[in-house]
């Protein structure tokens, strides 16, 4: 199992200290630092920017959203990237959700699964650098009532290959993301808790004469080092909290769905419910501290070290870390408190 980092969203003041966190990593030995981006900072920039500034960690966007961008230019960013890093980057995707996709960027939030199966064929024929002609339910290339022409990508990537990842919750997609993608990005994943998750992959790869094996595994897990592991819990909380109670309507939030199928449905309810009311301190005394310990690595390094081993055990094989709610020396120490604990692991 490797380790990665996930620096969030860009453009919350502590730019500098992630840019630093990223330097820190690639001298540890991290495999991979991950960028996202909803409706504020994009990731391709920041991307560019610590790839620029490092030297041997991948970079990868976690994620792209589907909505933003049309197939080709996901495909033109991706080569670029590629390119300037020197092989370097890895393409996470996703549809993101029915406000931000409809509410953001305009784009109707229907048929996810069509759509995201259409759309990595797409990218991956892009890519090939095969003349781009595509006939779906969703993209048409070239329009047929028009004077497009069937184009090829100038740019030729560094590798052959660059590796696609899916965040997925859903069964369906989860099983769409075994079938069609190299890796998966998971959120809120518990070692305890995924045995439904890992089986919904193994049959989307299985349906196309797959396994597992080379399949990357990556969640990203909430990471805080100190000596009372409820302590650190409770820096966890305002990401959780958002996540289960406002990421998303009361109607249709995949994450709150993930909390109920892991078997806190009614912890979650109560979190959205006071979230939505907008009482935030509520929605975080509400979020239980049994999800927050299954979710993350919390306490001292002992503790971290067995929990790494239950995250290995179950199939994890990038372990993404997330040094949340931390100034830059907290942070610093518990990248490097991640490293021995996996060499204590010994699962690296």
């Amino acid at each position: 199992m490797r380790l990665g980092l996930n620096l969030g969203y860009w453009g919350a003041g502590n730019d500098a200290e992630n840019l630093d966190l990223a330097k820190e990593a690639d001298r540890l030995g991290y495999s991979v630092v991950w960028a996202a981006e909803a409706y504020g900072s994009d990731a391709p920039t920041v991307l560019s920017w610590i790839a620029a500034q490092t030297e041997r960690i991948d970079v990868g966007s976690a994620v792209f959203q589907i909505p933003a961008r049309t197939p080709a230019m996901a495909a033109m960013t991706a080569a670029t990237l590629d390119t300037l890093s020197d092989g370097r980057f890895r393409m996470g995707l996703g549809v993101s959700g029915p406000q931000v996709s409809e509410g953001w960027h305009g784009v109707r939030f229907d048929k996810p699964l069509g759509r995201t199966r259409e759309y990595v064929e797409i990218v991956r024929k892009a890519l090939a650098r095969e003349r781009l002609k595509y006939e779906g339910q969703h993209y048409t290339l070239p329009l047929p009532d028009g004077p497009g022409k069937a184009l090829t990508l100038t740019v030729h990537p560094a590798r052959e290959h660059i590796p696609i990842y899916l965040a997925s919750i859903g069964p369906k997609n989860l099983e769409l993301t075994g079938e069609i993608a190299d890796g998966w990005l998971g959120v809120f994943f518990s070692p305890e808790h995924s045995a439904e998750s890992l089986e919904s992959i193994r049959l989307g790869r299985e349906r196309v004469g797959k396994t597992m094996e080379g399949f990357d595994v990556v969640p990203t897990v909430p990471l805080v080092v100190g000596e009372d592991w409820q302590s650190c819990a409770d820096k966890v909380r305002p990401y959780a909290s958002l996540y289960l109670g406002g990421m998303g309507s009361r109607q249709k939030n995949f994450y709150k769905d993930l909390a109920t199928r892991m078997g806190f449905g009614e912890q979650a309810q109560e979190v959205q419910d006071k979230f939505l009311a907008k009482d935030y301190e509520g929605a975080l005394a509400a979020v239980p501290l049994e999800f927050i310990d299954a979710t993350s690595l919390l306490g001292p390094k002992e503790r971290i070290t067995e929990r790494i081993k239950a995250f290995a055990q179950a199939g994890v094989t990038t372990l993404t870390v997330s040094a949340m709610l931390q100034d830059l020396d907290e942070a610093t120490l518990s990248l490097r408190v991640a490293v021995e604990a996996l060499e204590a692991a010994g699962v690296g």
